[in-house]
């Protein structure tokens, strides 16, 4: 019964975080808001919303290593599982405008994370260093976005056929988000609790790739579509989303004490990933179904190791 409450819960958030970013673009279009604004900040923020929900409530009710365990587990299940399953159907090319750019960007905040995460509980002012980077990413990346991102958050805003509809679309979002992220905070907790491991744990995997579905459901129609390129630089946006913005916002509101496990392991599988992203998009080659297996199996044998017993002999070899 529990996991059919989690899936429940994961489908909620993922319908609920769908519908207020449609009709939060829809509104702010009608409302003459420019295009280019509305993506940068509605969209941006909506689509990372189910992490967000997720972490603050686990925050809140005293979960923070599911807080913590759901943003660093997101990113590494964006690159080896969001960008290795759609490769496996078709390549992905990686040569978009700015995406190199991007890329720096998510490998810097990537770096500045860890170092932030060793200096012991991120507090109020690692929140707000983080937050205000992604301020600044955002003024940046508004003087350089390109004409044709503006053109794709207009058409997502006038799928919305009027006032009404926008209106039940956002007041659904509203309610949505924060009930499916507390069913699954509460839920992934029962689980933790019944099979004797961490809430940190249950972040890392569970939560983590639940609240991931919905980069992984877009890039994978992506690829059926032969357009598995244009979803790179959403992975890249969500990446870092998550550390800037998500984590920022939840440190301001909670202090986030970082599990040792996490100091020893999941932050440095965080960077390798990144780092095996890297050679490929600053050279401009392609994913190919070759790559795409085994960034998929790289993140199966990640999983793995994560439900290793800590103690063990392997573990501790590993670790």
């Amino acid at each position: 019964m529990v996991y059919l409450e989690l899936i429940g819960g994961f489908i909620l958030l993922i319908v609920a975080g769908d519908m207020l970013v449609r009709g939060s673009v829809g509104l702010a279009l009608r409302l003459g808001v420019a295009p280019l604004i509305v993506g940068l900040t509605i969209v941006g923020f909506g689509t990372s919303a189910p992490e967000l929900v997720v972490s603050l409530d686990a925050a809140l009710n005293s979960s923070t290593g599911m807080a913590i365990g759901n943003i660093v587990g997101s990113n590494i299940a964006n690159i080896f599982l969001v960008l290795g399953l759609p490769a496996m159907i078709a390549p992905t090319i990686c040569a978009q405008p700015f995406i190199g750019r991007n890329m720096a960007y998510v490998l810097a905040a990537t770096v500045l994370f860890i170092v932030l995460c060793f200096f012991g509980p991120l507090h109020i002012w690692q929140g707000a260093l983080l937050f205000s980077l992604i301020i600044l990413f955002l003024v940046v990346t508004g003087l350089q976005a390109p004409r044709q991102y503006q053109d794709e958050v207009s058409d997502i805003g006038d799928k919305l056929p009027n006032t009404v509809l926008i209106s039940v679309f956002i007041l659904t979002g509203i309610i949505g988000l924060p009930a499916g992220a507390h069913i699954i905070v509460s839920t992934g907790s029962e689980i933790a609790s019944s099979y004797g491991v961490s809430d940190t744990v249950i972040g890392l995997t569970l939560v983590a790739l639940g609240t991931s579905l919905p980069e992984l459901a877009a890039t994978s129609m992506a690829a059926l579509r032969g357009e598995a390129g244009v979803a790179l630089g959403n992975v890249l946006g969500s990446c870092l989303f998550n550390l800037l913005a998500i984590m920022g916002l939840t440190a301001l509101f909670v202090p986030i004490p970082v599990p040792e496990a996490l100091l020893r392991f999941d932050l440095w599988v965080m960077l390798a990933a990144v780092l095996v992203l890297v050679p490929f998009i600053w050279s401009g080659r392609e994913i190919s179904r070759r790559a795409g297996a085994m960034f998929v199996l790289a993140y199966l044998a990640y999983i793995a190791a994560v439900f290793m017993p800590r103690h063990s002999a392997l573990a501790e070899t590993l670790f």
